[in-house]
């Protein structure tokens, strides 16, 4: 599964939300509580001690006003040639010079100027004289440039400390993971992703499915192969399609030491998650049912194979045709002899005959017979594959249509060599919505 492209946060709408009341207006506000003719200092002692904003010289706070209308009207090349002329000014205060870096900053960001809008930004943050809820503001905005200008780590950086010192924020831990991500931090970003992950399974939210792509190139960077099986399952139950349950199925049957008995659930599973098709599908399936002692299952999977033209066509059209009349054949003489075979495996101290039996009666349909069968012989024990017994099992409750039953008895299937991973792609298949 590969990554989505990574979409951008609408910065300047932000800029234009977050920070145009809170931080331009500081300017008017300044301004007016001030004396026109008042010296600066005067003013400013005056303004502290009444514990208001400190008042700006009308030389700061004119162009200052002006370059804010103009960022409001997007003339950014006005706007900072309003702000110089505020700069010109000599013996500027230092709270006039936090007004013109905010202005600055604003300007840039609108202009799409990154370095000089987090340059300037960054400097009235560690000032120390921006009141909590602008600083806030402005670092998040911090982040989104850092991100819009594609410098990752000092995105993510900048998107850690908001959530630190500000409290959860979605945006801000979205942006802060897909920041990580891009800057190749896959360690990081996959932890991340896992914890967001599972807390949206918990509120019973389809995880989003960016993230799960996210999660999973990540986990094939790191090598984590489990950490791509768990996004891989997590997209197969949300967002399944052929393609990914192709893959999906692939990836189990190409681990080294996957069993040659197993290849007959390999097929099961794929017949049941539509990514089974084609001759050699219908052929290999329809013999190794048949040497599997399932001739109910070989023919209904032959006869699915001739009505859909997949097989009966061709230069083996004429072997087809032979072994599907060999199951027929085989079929009927089953319904004569699986009583008897039952009976013997009742007698036998293991279970592995009603086991098998038991399967065969499923696969002709006969659930109330075959599925007590089976369940006695896995009781009774001693069986050759007692986790294939128990996959079985569960496929058949899931054909009976027991689901409830079929989602436990997919849990409690273990196994090393394959079983256990067919069980939990089956455990998904059956869990997902009729």
């Amino acid at each position: 599964m590969n990554s989505t492209p990574v979409p951008r946060f609408p910065l300047r709408a932000f800029l234009a939300r977050a920070l145009f009341l809170g931080a331009i207006g500081v300017c008017a506000t300044a301004f007016a509580q001030a004396p026109a003719a008042a010296p600066a200092a005067a003013a400013g002692q005056a303004a502290a001690a009444a514990g208001q904003p400190e008042a700006f010289r009308p030389a700061i706070a004119t162009p200052l006003q002006a370059a804010e209308q103009a960022i409001r009207a997007k003339k950014y090349d006005e706007a900072f040639a309003r702000i110089r002329d505020a700069e010109a000014v000599p013996d500027r205060t230092q709270n006039e010079n936090l007004a013109i870096e905010r202005m600055r900053a604003i300007a840039a960001a609108g202009a799409g100027d990154v370095a000089t809008a987090t340059r300037s930004f960054e400097t009235v943050i560690n000032s120390g004289k921006v009141a909590p809820a602008d600083q806030a503001r402005m670092i998040q905005v911090v982040a989104q440039l850092y991100f819009q200008g594609k410098d990752y780590p000092n995105a993510a950086t900048w998107a850690a400390r908001s959530i630190k010192e500000s409290g959860p924020n979605p945006d801000m831990l979205w942006l802060m993971v897909r920041a990580q991500y891009l800057a190749g931090d896959c360690a990081s970003a996959a932890r991340e992703l896992r914890a967001m992950v599972e807390t949206e399974a918990k509120a019973s939210t389809p995880p989003v499915q960016e993230r799960l792509q996210m999660l999973a190139t990540c986990s094939t960077k790191l090598g984590d192969d489990a950490g791509y099986t768990y996004a891989q399952d997590k997209v197969l139950t949300y967002y399944p399609s052929k393609e990914l349950w192709a893959d999906a199925i692939r990836r189990v049957e190409s681990k080294p030491g996957f069993p040659d008995r197993l290849r007959l659930d390999v097929l099961r599973l794929r017949r049941a998650t539509g990514t089974f098709e084609g001759t050699n599908a219908y052929s290999a399936m329809t013999q190794l049912a048949m040497t599997a002692a399932l001739p109910a299952e070989a023919k209904k999977v032959s006869d699915e194979g001739f009505s859909s033209g997949a097989l009966g066509a061709g230069a083996d059209a004429a072997a087809q045709k032979k072994l599907r009349d060999a199951a027929a054949k085989a079929v009927a003489d089953d319904e004569k002899q699986l009583p008897q075979s039952a009976k013997a495996g009742a007698a036998s101290k293991e279970g592995t005959t009603l086991v098998n039996v038991g399967f065969a009666y499923v696969m002709m349909g006969q659930y109330d017979t075959g599925i007590p069968l089976m369940e006695q012989g896995i009781a009774k024990g001693g069986l050759r594959q007692p986790d294939d017994a128990k996959l079985h099992l569960a496929i058949a409750y899931l054909a009976a249509g027991q689901k409830a039953k079929a989602v436990q008895a997919f849990k409690e299937v273990g196994g090393s060599d394959g079983t256990a991973d067919l069980a939990r792609l089956w455990l998904i298949q059956a869990q997902r919505p009729a």
